[in-house]
Order: structure tokens, then C-alpha cells, then sequence
């Protein structure tokens, strides 16, 4: 299947100021593009790219004086399987002391994500009897798809998980902080994802468009995704960036005083010449 994906954002700022973002798709689905992606800085200023120490594809770009407005679009399509997340209930844990050295980093407290809080014991107290493995995750995300009731405006960039948790709602950054939290409590390496999911395969949902959160846990020998907010399969996620929690992986972020003007985001289904597929 074919999917096609874009952004339109436009950011109002007020002084001189660099911006940082991470708006391309992952470098991990590149090879999915049908056409090399291209994203349109307006007005057309120059643009530095680099790879954070997750890996993900990052674009600087400087605004100079005079310049009151920045905005950033792209329009693509991606090749995808059409399949559902893979699910694997004998997918094991490992114990720390046999877990690759790459992982660790994803079992520490992280900005959004309090590893080191009350958050500890009650994860032992609510999963210490669950089966190690797919299992227990699953479990987390259960419970987490139950305790927080979404409601996008409620959406706060501050809230980490212990407030997510003591507050019971949320949108989908807030299940991914709750659940990768408790992931790591219990000894699961878990790690933030953000990305598109479109409505595919499912009825169209009446919140608008925009671009979404998940997690991956590392279990057996390698990474497996997880949705806490759906808590179920979903077809046609494109992955943009992974990290630690959501601050590491800011869709744009500006080095001074802004205001977001314009946030658009699209995700459908295509056929290969980028006519709409709709599909339920």
C-alpha cells in the first residue's frame, strides 16, 4: 500500500533566533520514499542537516532579522506493507545484566519520564505478578489505556508521566510518557516514538489530524511497538524520531520567543499515483 504524508506549520517569532527540526521521516523508512522527501523552508532560508545521538535526521535553520515568519512544509508518499503492528506474545524480557549496553539508556529516568518516582513501587505493586515478556507490557498498556481518558484539550507540553498518572488525562504524548515510564520500571527497555498514523483501517476519528505518539520496547532480540492510547494493532505508522521521551525528539523547536500560527498535518491512504484511497 501507499501512504501519503505531509505538514504545513508555520511559526510567527520575534526576534532573530535558530530553529530546530525533526520533520523528516525517519532515516530507517528512507527507503520506503518513493521520491526523495523535501522540506520547504519559507521563506527560503539556509538549512544545516545533522544526525542526533539517536539517530534521527535533524534540520537547524537560522532565521536573520526581518524575518517575522517561519514555515515548514512537505508533501510525500511512502511505501508500506498495509500489515498491523506485529504482535508476538513469546517475545521474551531479558534481565538487566544480559541486556545489550545499547538498550540501557532506555531503562533511566528521562524529562518526561520519572523512572525514580512513586511511580517505581506502584509499577511493581500493580505488574510484579504479571508473566515477563509481551505479557507484562501489555499489561501496562491495559492499564494505561483504561487510567487516562484522552481529551485533546487537555494537551499540556509540560505534563510528564507522574502528572499524567495523578491527573488520568491526557492525549497521546502523555499514554506513550505513562507507559514507557512504567516500562522501565520494570526492568523493560522502553523508548519514545513520534511519527504519523492515519485512519487507516479504521473509521475516521473527529479529533483533527495531527501527528502522533507511540513506544517500542525491547524485548527477545529486538524492538517491538506498542500504542498504550489505542492499545490495539494499527496499520501504516511512518516513524519521523526516537528518543528518551518526547524532549528529545521536538517536532520544531525555536531559540526565542514564538507563537505557532498554522499546524496542519495529512496522513491517507494512496494508491501509487497519490490519489485517495478511502478505506474503512
Amino acid at each position: 500500500m501507499f501512504i501519503k504524508i505531509g505538514f504545513d506549520i508555520e511559526l510567527a517569532i520575534a526576534s532573530p533566533m535558530a530553529l530546530i527540526h525533526l520533520l523528516h521521516v525517519h532515516p530507517s523508512r528512507r527507503g520506503d520514499l518513493l521520491a526523495p522527501q523535501c522540506v520547504e523552508v519559507l521563506p527560503g532560508l539556509a538549512v544545516e542537516e545533522y544526525f542526533d545521538a539517536f539517530g534521527n535526521l535533524c534540520s537547524r535553520v537560522n532565521a536573520p532579522a526581518g524575518v517575522t515568519q517561519v514555515g515548514f512544509r512537505s508533501e510525500a508518499i511512502v511505501r508500506d506493507s498495509g500489515l498491523p503492528d506485529e504482535v508476538n506474545w513469546g517475545a521474551w524480557q531479558h534481565d538487566p545484566t544480559v541486556l545489550p549496553s545499547s538498550t540501557l539508556m532506555y531503562l533511566l529516568p528521562s524529562r518526561y519520564c520519572e523512572v525514580d518516582s512513586e511511580l517505581l513501587q506502584f509499577a511493581w505493586n500493580q505488574f510484579g505478578t504479571t508473566p515477563l515478556g509481551w505479557a507484562r507490557v501489555q499489561a501496562i498498556c491495559d492499564f494505561v489505556h483504561n487510567h487516562i481518558r484522552f481529551d485533546y484539550m487537555a494537551a499540556r507540553a509540560t505534563r510528564t508521566a507522574v502528572e499524567g498518572w495523578r491527573e488520568g488525562t491526557g492525549v497521546c504524548r502523555d499514554y506513550t510518557h505513562l507507559a514507557v515510564t512504567l516500562c522501565r520500571c520494570m526492568n523493560i527497555p522502553a523508548r519514545y516514538c513520534t511519527g504519523y498514523l492515519g485512519d487507516i483501517g479504521i473509521p475516521p476519528v473527529r479529533y483533527p489530524m495531527d501527528f502522533s505518539a507511540w513506544f517500542e520496547v525491547f524485548l527477545g532480540d529486538r524492538w517491538y511497538t506498542f500504542d498504550a492510547r489505542h492499545n490495539t494493532p494499527r496499520i501504516g505508522r511512518v516513524v519521523m524520531a526516537r528518543g528518551r521521551d518526547a524532549g528529545d525528539v521536538p517536532i520544531t523547536m525555536a531559540f526565542g520567543q514564538n507563537t505557532l500560527q498554522k499546524f496542519n498535518v495529512t496522513t491517507y491512504e494512496v494508491d501509487a499515483y497519490g490519489n485517495a484511497i478511502f478505506t474503512v
